[in-house]
């Protein structure tokens, strides 16, 4: 343990008081009274941090001895605590805790720790000049008590050390800050978070981070479940003392409270005889929490095609991709280190800064984890309507980073002369995160590393996806070359657009053994009694190496069920079952099987498996985008939405939303186009159906009322009898609702003609505030008898006054009456009467918008006063 203490050196024994650090430092300068000041100063600060170790986690008396000999400092800092070993904590730079021993670890010429029958001694020496040696673990103390083994799946190791981080930091204010949490329960609570962080870490160094997540048989004293329980109540006390901001120390974000309330509900249920359930499996996690369960990754961020923005606590862009760059302007870099602000246009700001600041302060979230619209700034000053989904992710260094991407609904065209964007439509193959985000570095796990048979399997796996532009044919030819390489056999599982599990393809290397089509095809629903592998792995899991017999079998739902039919149909001694994972989502899993016992796989098999697959998920994921981008009826919804003329006296604004539910495009328009006798025709309208057919008669209903009403100045009513005749003729099946109205400009005076084909009313609100919907002009949908006469009315618009025309999509949700939808929105569309044009159409679809299960298309208009500019 050093060198041992010269007889004579004197001691200074302190009580577990705060106060006493300070005191420790001053013996040590005044015992190494004479050495290199530097040195003196670094003693001093070393043995406060240990002093303060033991004043937290020890609580006896402290025993502190300092000399020197041939300018070398020897320091020995004792406790009555032998039964507590150290638990030394990786060096994040964010951490707010645990960074004692690390600074004796960078700072000292050698450490040590010695534990005998009464005391437990922490030395270090300092070496004036010498080189710092390489760094040595610290020696643990495992006490020989009786212990009960508890199971922790899928935990996300980042996610992890986050809760701690975390945790620990709100025990140390409360410690420091004598707060209403009686003593008693804090010291039991510190001791049991101290005994979990030990257990934790000695589970983990026998681990291998193959993936992601890590399963680990963490070993606890028998007889801690109260001790935990306890550290739970506290916990959640200290939380809910951050959120009312009495402590200095943020609340928990989310994801953190809910992984810590599940990690120690499973070690208190365990220890006391109840089931085990993995993390992916919990019942009850907020929405805000993401499936992606790895340490996020800048580099996987930089190379996503999907939009992607992420920021720190602190409100600044850490990292950012082209493609997010290129809708709003810029180049990554110049992003980088900006305020997220700078993406958002003014009006929107304040509340931007308010409802993040209350993220942090109260730990409770508004819009993580929803899709929300809201616009973008653009460099030169426009707006981009988008819609917006924010995660969070842990890094590896302690931090939570917010990742927001981006997906454009429609966006103004952009100046004329602007470059363009020829680029193919396929994703970049990010670098392989492997080394910098898992929790130790392993070898082995690059492909460039590998044995000549993975380097082949790499290669084939990767032309077998290139090879054609049918998504589930390229899985079919990707599991061929895995069955003869290196599994008997192999599945290929994708989630639709809804959401359901769908087999796209079972292969055996022996293709003569029959598979029934009962195996194939879509799943039934993932409930939550589904907590076989598979489910696992598609709620962020993995991947999970499986030598249990069967592999597949457990678990009690139908999807487990028929996982094990198919186990039963094909065997199975050992499997890997791999998440299907890029740009932050899951969309699927592979399952590599072999049936023999004497070549199971094994973790070392697991590491390079998950690169495999991860080059082959970007694969699948690069098909789904050129399979989304050739999607005729988003093409034709976007050509489809008009420029919006330019008038001396009248604004006009439009937004069109598609659902957030669903990626079809609907039959929902907006229209507006000057008559040649200089009224202005305005057009809101919902063809029904969500598909290309929709989209498709949605298209030939838009022209052919263009047509109709160009060619005659007729009223509205006429107008709209007329094309509902010719779409009669035309198209038998198809119905619509559609609202047609003419403005027109007498003088000073502003009217509004109008007739509406079962729609929506019209919304007016005043100046001042007032609303009134105008039911006038009111008749049978486009499409179900165009014999009958159609009706015509008229309204004033006075200046200032905004006129809102709009598609259900906008107000109907379910629960909810019509009647009491309607007063909903004419009382927001109220409150912001007063607002710019522009504005009061963001404000309208931020807050009716988000989580829409339709798609949305209003128009606005207002009168502007005589004389003033439009």
């Amino acid at each position: 343990m050093g060198s041992p203490v010269p007889p004579g050196v004197p001691s200074w024994r302190l009580a577990p008081e705060p106060e006493n650090v300070a005191a420790a430092r001053s013996f040590v300068r005044s015992a190494l009274d004479g050495a290199d000041p530097d040195l003196v100063e670094t003693a001093a600060l070393l043995a406060g941090e240990l002093v303060t170790n033991v004043v937290l986690h020890a609580r006896t008396e402290a025993e502190v001895w300092a000399w020197t000999v041939d300018g070398q400092a020897h320091i020995r800092v004792a406790d009555r605590r032998p039964d507590r070993g150290l638990v030394p904590r990786d060096r994040h730079p964010y951490a707010t805790t645990g960074r004692g021993l690390a600074l004796v670890e960078e700072l000292s010429a050698g450490h040590g720790v010695h534990s005998g029958a009464e005391r437990k001694t922490v030395w270090f020496e300092l070496w004036p000049g010498a080189p710092v040696p390489p760094l040595s673990p610290w020696e643990t103390v495992t006490p020989s008590v009786a212990r009960v083994t508890v199971t922790l799946s899928d935990v996300p190791y980042a996610l992890y050390g986050s809760a701690r981080q975390h945790g620990e930091g709100l025990l140390r204010e409360v410690h420091l800050a004598g707060t209403g949490v009686p003593p008693r329960d804090l010291v039991v609570a510190q001791d049991a978070s101290h005994m979990i962080s030990a257990c934790m870490t000695a589970a983990v160094e026998q681990e291998t981070p193959d993936s992601s997540t890590l399963s680990l048989r963490v070993a606890f004293p028998a007889d801690a479940a109260p001790a935990v329980t306890t550290l739970r109540r506290v916990l959640d006390e200290a939380d809910a003392l951050a959120q009312q901001g009495s402590l200095l120390t943020l609340p928990a974000l989310p994801q953190i409270r809910a992984f810590r309330q599940w990690l120690l509900d499973q070690i208190t249920g365990q220890l006391s005889g109840g089931p085990a359930t993995a993390w992916t499996l919990a019942p009850g996690l907020p929405g805000a929490v993401s499936r992606d369960l790895g340490p996020w990754d800048p580099a996987e961020a930089e190379a996503a095609q999907v939009p992607t923005v992420a920021a720190d606590d602190r409100n600044r862009i850490i990292a950012v991709n082209e493609a997010a760059a290129a809708l709003v302007g810029w180049q990554p870099h110049e992003l980088v280190g900006q305020r997220l602000t700078v993406l958002m246009p003014e009006h929107l700001r304040h509340r931007h800064l308010t409802a993040f600041t209350s993220l942090l302060l109260t730990g409770e979230p508004r819009i993580l984890g929803r899709s929300v619209p809201v616009p973008a700034l653009h460099r030169d000053g426009r707006q981009i309507p988008v819609r917006l989904a924010v995660q969070t992710q842990e890094a590896v260094d302690g931090r939570t980073v917010f990742v927001a991407q981006l997906s454009a609904t429609t966006a103004p065209p952009a100046p004329s002369g602007g470059p363009s964007d020829d680029r193919p439509a396929t994703r970049p193959v990010p670098p392989s995160p492997h080394g910098q985000t898992t929790p130790r570095r392993t070898p082995g796990l690059r492909a460039g590393t590998a044995a000549p048979e993975w380097l082949e399997l790499f290669a084939d796996t990767g032309q077998a996806l290139a090879g054609t532009l049918d998504l589930d044919e390229g899985l079919r030819r990707t599991c061929h070359v895995l069955t003869r390489g290196l599994a008997d056999w192999c599945t290929a599982d994708l989630l639709d657009e809804q959401g359901r599990l769908v087999r796209v393809c079972i292969v055996h290397r022996d293709d003569r053994v029959p598979i029934a089509e009962e195996h194939f095809g879509r799943f039934p629903p993932l409930t939550a009694d589904a907590r076989g592998p598979l489910p696992r792995v598609l709620r962020g899991a993995g991947p999970l190496l499986l030598t249990d017999s069967p592999p597949l079998g457990r678990g009690h739902s139908r999807v487990d069920a028929r996982q094990r039919a198919l186990v039963g149909l094909l065997g199975a001694s050992s499997a890997v079952v791999a998440p299907l994972r890029a740009q932050g989502r899951i969309f699927g899993a592979l399952t590599l099987v072999r049936v023999r016992d004497e070549h199971p796989f094994t973790r070392r098999d697991v590491p390079l498996i998950a690169e495999l697959v991860r080059g082959i998920a970007l694969g699948v994921d690069n098909a789904r985008l050129h399979r989304s981008v050739h999607s005729s009826a988003e093409q034709l919804q976007r050509a489809l939405l008009p420029t919006l003329p330019r008038h001396e006296r009248l604004e006009l604004a439009a937004r069109y939303l598609p659902s957030s539910a669903t990626a079809e495009v609907g039959g929902d328009w907006y229209d507006v186009f000057l008559l040649p006798g200089g009224e202005t025709a305005l057009v809101v309208g919902d063809v029904a159906g969500h598909d290309l057919k929709a989209a498709v008669a949605m298209s030939a209903l838009r022209n052919m009322l263009r047509g109709i009403a160009v060619d005659r100045q007729e009223p509205p009513g006429d107008v709209l009898r007329r094309l509902d005749l010719a779409s009669h003729t035309l198209d038998q099946r198809s119905t619509a609702t559609c609202v047609y109205g003419l403005v027109r400009q007498d003088g000073g005076a502003t009217h509004l003609h109008y007739s509406s084909a079962g729609h929506l009313p019209p919304l007016l609100i005043t100046p001042a505030g007032g609303t009134r919907y105008l039911d006038g002009g009111r008749g049978v949908l486009i499409g179900m008898d165009p014999d009958l006469p159609r009706a015509s009315a008229h309204e004033p618009l006075p200046p200032g006054s905004t006129l809102l025309l709009f598609t259900d999509g906008l107000i109907e949700r379910r629960g909810e009456s019509l009647g009491d939808a309607m007063t909903r929105l004419g009382r927001h569309a109220a409150a912001h009467a007063g607002d710019p044009l522009e504005v009061f159409c963001d404000e309208l679809v931020i807050a009716f918008g988000a989580d829409t299960t339709d798609d949305v298309a209003l128009l606005a208009l207002r009168p502007t006063t005589p004389g003033a500019p439009a």
